[in-house]
């Protein structure tokens, strides 16, 4: 039997990237899988990419579980209320919901201090990333609450350790992305009275599509863009971080990590499971032990 065999999940924000990799290893687990997005085969977002909701619920199937692909804008609250009854009315009960919503890598001005940024597009990110974690945590905890051991999954950039630490390059991406980090701690005491766990999660440097085209890779020659950047050597598919989530949801023991921020890296030595070429990357070590320190790139002992 697969260990989420049964078990009800949400990802919100599931079009692609770590949202993808989150609902498809899911899916591997046996899981139902409600994906959420903007972009359609019919519709595309503010972001303009080919990847679709559709695509992401087919390959949940194509893993074992079973995808169902939503359109939602998360930011729109009766929309997001709609789709939790139709979660309730279909399923009648949400096991683990991902708050993967993201939507804001075009928006983003780097090294620019918050005078000479545009506010526009700062709080245009704000909203995508902190706004719609709270509107889907409103209408989604009711539902997931009825039951013991509900999982919440607060998907961010960076640990709370390291980003205490350092300055994320922009005000606006700095407070967005700590900003969820503290939003799985209060919800950690929201949802202790129920037996429910709420965890902050961050993958490590991930190939998602959008930062293999950047390099102009695929993930069949990823390899190939550490000529221009060597640090990429560290860096992890979308999968890595699923499994992270699907561990976390098959654990019995899970409220060990309530109000928690951890990463995949982090998770992979507590639980044993490996990204897709058999690695564990420890991006985050790496990160500060290597790139940081001013070493040349070197993998060797943390993947």
């Amino acid at each position: 039997m697969k260990p989420l065999e049964g078990k009800v999940a949400l990802v919100a924000g599931a079009t692609r990237g770590a949202g993808r990799g989150i609902a498809i290893e899911l899916g591997a687990a046996g899981a139902t899988v409600y994906v959420t997005g903007r972009t359609t085969r019919t519709q595309r977002s503010e972001y303009n990419r080919p990847e679709t909701i559709e695509e992401t619920a087919e390959l949940v199937c194509s893993a074992g579980g079973q995808g169902i692909a939503v359109q939602v804008d998360h930011l729109n609250p009766d929309q997001v209320q709609a789709l939790m009854a139709r979660i309730e009315n279909e399923q009648g009960k949400l096991d683990i919901l991902v708050n993967d919503v993201w939507g804001a890598e075009y928006l983003a001005e780097w090294d620019v201090p918050v005078w000479e940024h545009s506010l526009e597009r700062g709080l245009r990110m704000l909203r995508l990333a902190v706004d719609t974690h709270i509107i889907t945590s409103h209408f989604a905890l009711p539902l997931l609450i009825r039951n013991k051991n509900g999982l919440v999954v607060e998907m961010t950039d960076g640990t709370a350790e390291y980003n205490d630490q350092n300055y994320r390059s922009s005000l606006f991406y700095d407070l967005a992305k700590s900003s969820v980090i503290r939003m799985a701690k209060a919800l950690a005491h929201e949802l202790a009275p129920f037996n429910c766990t709420a965890v902050a999660l961050t993958p490590g440097w991930m190939r998602s599509e959008i930062m293999l085209d950047h390099f102009g890779v695929t993930e069949e020659n990823w390899r190939d863009a550490t000529a221009k950047e060597p640090h990429f050597i560290i860096s992890e598919t979308p999968h890595f971080v699923g499994r992270a989530v699907a561990a976390l949801a098959a654990d019995p023991e899970a409220a060990r990590w309530n109000g928690h921020s951890v990463s995949s890296g982090q998770l992979a030595q507590v639980y044993g499971f490996y990204d897709l070429d058999g690695s564990q990357p420890d991006c985050w070590r790496y990160l500060v032990e290597v790139q940081e320190a001013g070493k040349p790139a070197n993998a060797a002992g943390y993947r």
